[in-house]
């Protein structure tokens, strides 16, 4: 009886999958490619106000299934932190300072202008023209400058002009005339009636209500 050589047993060689590196590198800043290809550059879209988050994302989810991660590389929604003085406490939270617009870094062609351009809730690019216009990088070196180091800021309910009521501290009760705003350090200047003439004083934002 002739024995068969034995067959040394095939190596499973595992299949290379390529997955897009998608990031955030802050709240609402995807990262979906790190390159630093010299042709891409930051675009702006025009969205539906207060879909900005969602868009991105759809945008996000349409560019990896596409394949365009080599020329749609990050979806920015610009925010910064902000105080907002609600019921006499103060909560943190991102405020977007550009409302309706994305940024996008992009490098352009007709395939990445065309995946960008139909992704719902994207109505368009902002440009001269038809043409999209790529935004000058000293201008995208400052909002990205501005979200990452900005301290937080008081988000003001009130506007100069407005008559308003102190509701804390030696004024309580008096009502008067918003005079300024200082977002920074949350503070507002009142013009209060006081011996038939007006004087400011400046209080916290806490200290004042709408009437």
């Amino acid at each position: 009886m002739v024995k068969k050589p034995k067959t040394k047993p095939r190596k499973k060689t595992a299949r290379k999958t390529v997955k897009a590196k998608v990031r955030k590198a802050a709240p609402g800043h995807i990262v979906i490619n790190k390159s630093d290809d010299k042709r891409a550059r930051w675009y702006v879209v025009h969205t539906y106000s207060g879909y900005e988050n969602k868009v991105s994302e759809q945008l996000r989810q349409r560019i990896v299934s596409m394949g365009l991660t080599d020329k749609v590389l990050e979806v920015l929604v610009p925010t910064q932190e902000k105080i907002e003085i609600k019921q006499k406490e103060k909560k943190k939270l991102r405020e977007k300072i550009f409302p309706g617009y994305l940024m996008i870094r992009l490098i352009l062609t007709d395939e990445s202008w065309l995946a960008v351009r139909t992704t719902p809730g994207i109505t368009g690019f902002v440009g001269i023209g038809s043409q999209p216009t790529p935004l000058p990088p000293e201008e995208v070196g400052a909002i990205l400058k501005f979200i990452k180091t900005e301290a937080p800021k008081f988000k003001a309910k009130f506007t100069e002009g407005e008559a308003i009521k102190i509701v804390d501290g030696p004024f309580a009760e008096f009502l008067g005339t918003v005079e300024s705003l200082d977002d920074t350090k949350g503070k507002v200047r009142v013009l209060v009636s006081i011996f038939g003439r007006e004087t400011p004083v400046e209080l916290d934002f806490l200290q004042v209500a709408k009437i």
